[in-house]
């Protein structure tokens, strides 16, 4: 299994961006799939996941919650994250990861199985 992450970058508070994660060796219709972040000094923590079985189900924490939108592509084999009026508390490595058989997307904040290596976002003026 692969996850690979891009769009990471610098960005002035109230700006936006957008993450992608290429993944393989795996489907989306067997794993919950997620983005985490770890700010610097802290633990990585789940920011958001989508499962698709038996039914789509997905989880926002609730510091991003109304700002932050995640999506996939199944067909392409990707997974986003659309990140709207970021704060400087957004600052961090931001990781794409995997898990079989997630079946309700809140359980990501268990853990997950895969991660990637990860995509730095720094909000900052």
């Amino acid at each position: 299994i692969q996850l690979v992450e891009s769009g990471g970058a610098l960005v002035q508070p109230g700006g936006s961006l957008r993450l992608s994660c290429a993944t393989s060796g795996f489907s989306f219709e067997n794993y919950g799939i997620g983005w985490f972040r770890q700010a610097p000094g802290k633990e990585r923590k789940e920011v958001s996941c989508i499962n698709t079985s038996p039914r789509t189900t997905t989880y926002y924490t609730g510091s991003v919650q109304g700002r932050f939108t995640i999506s996939t592509d199944i067909n392409k084999k990707m997974v986003f994250l659309q990140m709207n009026n970021l704060k400087p508390e957004d600052t961090a490595v931001y990781y794409c990861a995997a898990k079989p058989d997630l079946r309700l997307a809140a359980m990501c904040a268990y853990g997950m199985s895969y991660y990637g290596k990860g995509t730095l976002v720094t909000v900052s003026s």
